[in-house]
């Protein structure tokens, strides 16, 4: 999240900085509005966008060894980290306080709306107020002085200013701003981006008025006449004084169609190094075995549920520990995603004994017949069938029709080592916990880590790295 909140950060300053610089001073005016929205769309998805990458990689080789690995056990003090509940507290307050704000400057619009008389005049409402006020803008609602509407004091030109506000509906795209500015009140950015787009509302609002006949030096004068410093609602539109110079500037620009282009063409590779900078890398490496995604690294929660069931069966004293095989895989697969530096600061992997293989029972011995007397021992029976002595010797059957042999030689492929084990009647651990070969062959191909194959207590044979 903190990263993500950084880029979308970086990219809206470096967009917003090029409006300032190449963009305010233009009489692209329409252009401006779709720009600053599309500067804060930008913002949010391009960190979102991911680029993925393939490399192909050497299949696993299996490591044998003679004896098992022996695991080093250290102790981590566990502290509480009250960082991210401050942080979080804070957040909401900045929440909670432009929200009352946001709200507060609404419901004092509606009042207005619903306790002053009404004059409707097509597709507009006038609100009629009694203290003195500029005119200003909310939607369809056009806020003035009772007195000087009823006594026709404010010019036209002022009434089509307003009236532009609402045709073009400029209320949407402050609301808007607003909502996006509670959420992300600890970015100051969005409070300039907002007065931005109100200056370029009064710029489409004065473009408007110049088009309809009015004199730039006459409408000039207006505007210093009905002009003030007084406070409105933030969500509406007035004559702000602040504003006054800008837009005379503004008002007298032409900007030709070579700077149109120039300006335009220059937005291109502007947006092409943003989105290859600020948008995120995959790499997945395949191999004839199998295809697995690089994570980054264990999420916080990840984490503290590995500790949660590491602490739980480190507990145990190692020779009575027995794990379950459902938290056995949750412990392995968190380990797998883990960093070095997560795995430093978590709980040791708690490791379990590997069973030591069943002794065969001891064969009695043979008893002694004398010369001339009838042998006590029984007739053995008959050898099986030829297709049931073939039967090779494996876990399934339990060794049945003839003793394990020999381990073969070892393997550089996994998969097909284990088959032959299983073909000369080896048994599959992992931990300890015992497999079947199909079950054995499944976690080989799923294991990301290095596979190792200990055939030190054959025909047990433990697997490790699974």
């Amino acid at each position: 999240m903190e990263l993500y909140l950084l880029k979308s950060g970086s990219i809206l300053a470096i967009l917003f900085t090029f409006y300032k610089v190449a963009l305010e001073n233009t009489s692209l005016h329409t252009f401006k509005r779709f720009y600053l929205f599309g500067s804060l769309l930008a913002s949010f998805f391009i960190p979102l966008i991911t680029f993925t990458s393939y490399i192909e990689v050497s299949p696993i080789v299996p490591i044998y060894s003679e004896v098992s690995p022996q695991s080093n056990y250290t102790e981590v003090d566990q502290t509480l980290n009250y960082w991210p509940f401050a942080l979080w507290t804070i957040y909401c307050l900045g929440v909670l306080f432009f929200s009352i704000k946001f709200f507060r400057s609404l419901f004092g619009l509606i009042h207005k709306i619903h306790n002053n008389p009404k004059s409707r005049h097509k597709n507009f409402i006038y609100i009629l107020l009694k203290e003195t006020i500029i005119p200003h803008t909310f939607f369809s609602y056009i806020f003035l002085n009772k007195k000087q509407f009823e006594n026709a004091e404010i010019p036209k030109e002022v009434m089509l200013h307003e009236r532009t506000h609402a045709i073009q509906k400029h209320s949407l795209d402050l609301v808007f701003v607003e909502l996006l500015q509670i959420v992300f009140w600890f970015n100051p950015l969005f409070h300039f981006i907002k007065k931005s787009i109100k200056l370029n509302h009064e710029f489409l609002a004065d473009r408007a008025v110049l088009n309809a006949g009015a004199e730039t030096s006459d409408y000039q004068k207006l505007l210093l006449a009905f002009s003030s410093n007084a406070a409105t609602p933030s969500l509406t539109h007035s004559l702000n004084y602040s504003s006054i110079k800008k837009r005379f500037t503004v008002m007298k620009t032409h900007t030709s169609k070579r700077a149109i282009w120039l300006r335009s063409i220059l937005l291109l590779p502007l947006l092409s190094v943003l989105i290859y900078g600020f948008s995120s890398k995959e790499i997945i490496q395949k191999n004839a075995q199998t295809t697995e995604l690089i994570k980054e690294k264990a999420t916080e929660a990840e984490v503290a549920e590995y500790n949660k069931l590491a602490k739980k069966y480190n507990a145990v004293n190692i020779e009575n520990r027995i794990i379950p095989l459902k938290d056995l895989k949750v412990l392995e697969t968190i380990y797998k995603k883990m960093t070095d530096a997560q795995k430093a600061n978590a709980e040791p992997f708690p490791e379990c004994l590997t069973p030591s293989p069943p002794k065969p029972p001891k064969t009695p011995d043979a008893p002694k017949v004398k010369k001339d007397d009838k042998s006590a021992i029984p007739t053995p029976p008959s050898p099986p069938p030829a297709s049931k002595a073939s039967k090779a010797p494996s876990a399934d059957n339990g060794n049945l029709y003839r003793a394990a042999e020999a381990p073969p030689a070892p393997n550089a492929d996994p998969v097909e080592y284990i088959k032959e084990l299983g073909k000369r009647g080896a048994t599959f651990y992992i931990g300890p916990h015992k497999y079947s070969e199909k079950e054995a062959i499944k976690m080989v191909e799923k294991s990301t880590n290095e596979v190792t194959i200990d055939v030190s207590n054959y025909p047990t044979v433990q697997l490790g790295g699974c």
